[in-house]
């Protein structure tokens, strides 16, 4: 079956998404974060033959990078994002694979991008992808990470080693109302992508429980909740990985979302 075309964005801005082939950490140690974020640097930036800037290949407006995984709000300027992505990850993979003593690919082969045409779409993303590293239970709060963007707009990061245009954002959006958004959770029900198949439905309700059923050979909820630590606790991986949400399962099972999360 032939690839589907990437949708255009009116805006040139998309939001993109690329993971570590069979979801292999792409990320060992603060040395490969901060290599990452230099590399990111150097590729926005159009040099001449005799190295010196001449023009900009593209704007960041926020990244975060997870272990096995990362993503980016890029803005198209004198290339497609397409050919920024491809020179970014070549560039990576060169350091990682010198590195680690490894060859051949580090990255699934193709990343997962979609455009963002509006101002609410736009914000949505930049509360999403900061959001990254709390919902998957590495931090309580999005200030604590450090391998995203939200030090550049909280000043955590000095202006000289910053790599996103945060002006542009802050000119329409004051500080004080973004750090709010920022730190208020997203809805599991709005769907970004994310490192599994956007294409991929929720089972409903009544699929869960019948999984839980399966799984477990209990009925309710309190049951459940009685069951063994390690038993519940698969059991909840492995409806996760059948694309029932945190809110769902919370809701169904009656176990804390922060547990959850952290599975």
């Amino acid at each position: 079956m032939p690839r589907q075309s990437r949708k255009v964005s009116g805006t040139g801005i998309h939001h993109v998404m690329m993971r570590g082939i069979n979801h292999q950490n792409i990320l060992e140690d603060p040395e490969d974060y901060y290599q990452f974020i230099a590399t990111l640097d150097r590729m926005r930036v159009r040099y001449d033959y005799e190295g010196s800037p001449v023009g900009s290949n593209c704007t960041y407006y926020a990244y975060c990078l997870m272990s096995n995984h990362f993503h980016l709000l890029i803005r198209e300027r004198e290339e497609s994002v397409g050919e920024t992505i491809k020179r970014i990850a070549s560039s990576y993979v060169y350091y990682y694979n010198r590195k680690y003593g490894r060859d051949g690919h580090l990255f699934k082969e193709r990343f997962k991008s979609e455009p963002v045409n509006d101002m609410s779409y736009f914000t949505t993303l930049m509360r999403y992808i900061h959001q990254n590293p709390v919902k998957a239970g590495v931090v309580e709060h999005v200030k604590d990470y450090e391998y995203s963007s939200w030090g550049e707009y909280d000043g955590t990061v000095e202006p000289v080693f910053q790599i996103c245009h945060t002006q542009v954002v802050l000119n329409r959006i004051p500080f004080t109302e973004l750090d709010a958004w920022v730190n208020e959770p997203l809805s599991d029900d709005v769907h970004c992508l994310d490192i599994e198949d956007a294409s991929r439905k929720r089972p409903s309700d009544d699929q869960v429980w019948q999984m839980i059923i399966e799984k477990s050979g209990v009925t309710n909820a309190s049951a459940f909740q009685q069951l063994n630590e390690e038993v519940k606790r698969g059991v909840l991986r492995v409806l996760k990985e059948q694309g029932a949400s945190h809110r769902q399962l919370e809701r169904l099972t009656g176990i804390g979302r922060g547990i959850i999360q952290k599975l």
